[in-house]
C-alpha cells in the first residue's frame, strides 16, 4: 500500500513564509513527478508545483518567483518552500505523485492534504 503524507500546513500571516513535506512510503519500486496541487473554498483543484525525477520543476503563474519545490530522491520526498505569502494562497494544498509499487503498475496517488491559511 503506498502513502503520501504531508505535514506543514499552518496560519501565517500574509508575506509569511510556510514549507510543505510530502513523504511516500511503501513498496515503491520508482516515483516519477511529485508535486502539490491546492483547492480553495468554492474554487476547482489547481496544480501549483510539480518536479520530475531530474529536478525538472514546473510551477503555475501565480506562485512562481514565491514558491520553490525540491525534492529528495532517496527519502522519496518532496518540499514546497513558500515565501510571500499572500491571502489568495490560503486553500488545502495535496501533494500527488506518479508512483509504480512493486508488482504493480504506475499510478497515480493523492495525499489527505494539509490547510494553509494566510491572514491579510
Amino acid at each position: 500500500q503506498v502513502q503520501l503524507a504531508e505535514s506543514g500546513g499552518d496560519l501565517v500571516q500574509a508575506g509569511g513564509s510556510l514549507r510543505l513535506s510530502c513523504a511516500a512510503s511503501g513498496r515503491i519500486m520508482a516515483i516519477h513527478t511529485m508535486g502539490f496541487y491546492r483547492q480553495a473554498p468554492g474554487k476547482q483543484r489547481e496544480l501549483v508545483a510539480t518536479t520530475a525525477h531530474d529536478g525538472t520543476a514546473k510551477y503555475a503563474d501565480s506562485v512562481k518567483g514565491r514558491f520553490t519545490i525540491s525534492r529528495d530522491n532517496a527519502e522519496n520526498t518532496v518540499y514546497l518552500q513558500m515565501d510571500t505569502l499572500k491571502p489568495e494562497d490560503t486553500a488545502v494544498y495535496y501533494c500527488n505523485a506518479n508512483i509504480r509499487p512493486y508488482g504493480d503498475s504506475w499510478g497515480n496517488y493523492w495525499g489527505q492534504g494539509t490547510q494553509v491559511t494566510v491572514s491579510s
